[in-house]
Formats: C-alpha cells, structure tokens, sequence
C-alpha cells in the first residue's frame, strides 16, 4: 500500500505540473497581442538566450557533424560509399541532430536559468508582490522570456544545421579522402529533391518545426517549474532539476513522434 501510495502520488505531481504548465503557456499567449510594448525586454532576452549561448552550441555542432561524419564514413568506406557522406551528414542534421543539439543546449543553459531566476523570485516573495500590486507575473514575466526563446531556437537551428555539415567537411576531406565539392553537391542533393514549403526542402522546415516545439517545450517547463517553486533555496535547487529532466525527456519524446508524423 506504501508503495501504490507513493506512486500515485508521484503520478499526481507529475499531472498537476503538466496542467499548469499548459495553463501557464495558455496565459502567456494570451498577452502575446502586448509584446510590441515589451521590444527593449524581449531584445535583452535574445541577446542572452541567443548570442550569449551561441559559441557553446556551435561547438557542439561543429564536433557532432565531424563524429557522424567520421563515424559514419568508416562504414561506408567499407562498402566503397563514402561518397555518399554528404547525404548522410546533411540529412541527419537538418532532421535531427540540428534541433536536438540546440534543445539540449538551451536545455542546460536557459531552461535551467529560467527556474532559477523565476523560483527565486518566487521563494523570496517578489511575485507575490507583483500579484498585489496588481501587475500579472504572467504578462510582466513569463511572456516576454517565453517569446524570445520561441524565436531563438529556430535561429539556432540553422546555424547548428550549417557549422554541423561544414565539421562533416572538414573531416570527410582531411581524413576520409572525400573531394570538398562531392560532399557539398552531396549535401545538397539529398535536400534539393526533397518537398518543399516556401522555398525550403522538407527536412529543412521538419527540423525547424521541432526547434519551435523544443523551444515552447523547455520555456513553458522551465518557467512553470520556477513558478511552482517553493521552500527557500532548495525549493529553487528542485525547481532546476525538474526543469532540465523534464525538459530533456519532452525533447526526446516530442522528437521521436514529430519524426514520425513527418516521415512515415
């Protein structure tokens, strides 16, 4: 009995913070008419969700295109394919490997800091204040971080889906012996005769499409886990570890369904 108590219990925590996140992420986009009123604040958050955190992802895409490059190219040079790493290095980026690098690095780096930031002020009573001041924390807090996340991680996206093909180069031509434009017309070929929306090859606009769900993801995570904090400084400390594990299980779920929708 102990043991379905707990579990039950667990399971309960884990719907009450999903409906309030959903509920929070409702509310946000309720105020989204307000945001032109907030330019000045949304461009802060760009500016350190988005320039501040961009020479750790594009290390992070540079290196994971160069290790499924080599990687990949040693089997295929097994089979007298290499060659073909263009395609595979283009095609795992831009569908998969894009996305997911930038949703776990703004995982680590912003989610976290978002309920860091959120929960402390809500330990230390400073959104209470807000609330009876009658300003809504909702419009003044979470929409303006919200936004700004949303709109950077499809940035990223592309940058990572670039520096991630062009590390494939560098060690396709160094150390796998591939001619610079085989791969390039190789990494260009495997999106030129996929379909297109607005000019932009399917696994282009796929990979985009999970970067804006990864972004909503780890903002609404992050911000409702802050919001729901509680208990001084370790309240803060759980608020962070809820934030980044749930975040991270959610980029892996979604990931896989979206994949699957998109290419089944």
């Amino acid at each position: 009995m102990g043991l379905l108590h707990h579990t039950g219990r667990v399971v309960a925590d884990y719907c009450t913070g999903a409906g309030y996140a959903i509920l929070l992420m409702l509310r946000a986009a309720r105020h989204i008419d307000g945001s032109f009123r907030k330019i000045p604040e949304i461009a802060g958050h760009l500016y350190v969700y988005g320039i501040r955190t961009f020479p750790v992802t594009a290390v992070m895409g540079i290196f994971f295109g160069a290790i499924l490059a080599l990687q990949t190219g040693i089997e295929l040079d097994k089979f007298g394919q290499v060659e073909a790493i263009g395609m595979v290095v283009s095609a795992a980026m831009c569908r998969e490997m894009g996305p997911f690098i930038t949703g776990l690095v703004l995982t680590a780096t912003v989610g976290s800091n978002m309920a860091a930031e959120i929960g402390t002020m809500r330990v230390s009573e400073e959104i209470d204040a807000l609330e009876i001041m009658a300003i809504d924390p909702v419009r003044f807090l979470v929409m303006p971080r919200l936004l700004a996340l949303v709109l950077v991680c499809p940035i990223l996206t592309i940058l990572v889906d670039f520096l991630g093909v062009t590390g494939g180069m560098f060690v396709s031509v160094a150390q796998l012996g591939v001619a610079g434009e085989v791969y390039r017309e190789q990494a260009l070929e495997v999106l030129r005769y996929s379909s297109t929306i607005f000019d932009l090859p399917k696994d282009v606009y796929t990979g985009l499409a999970k970067s804006f769900v990864f972004g909503l993801t780890i903002g609404t995570v992050g911000l409702s886990a802050g919001m729901r904090a509680e208990g001084g400084a370790l309240g803060v400390g759980r608020a962070v570890r809820r934030a980044v594990i749930n975040s991270l299980l959610l980029i892996i779920i979604l990931g896989y369904y979206m994949t699957w929708i998109c290419y089944r």
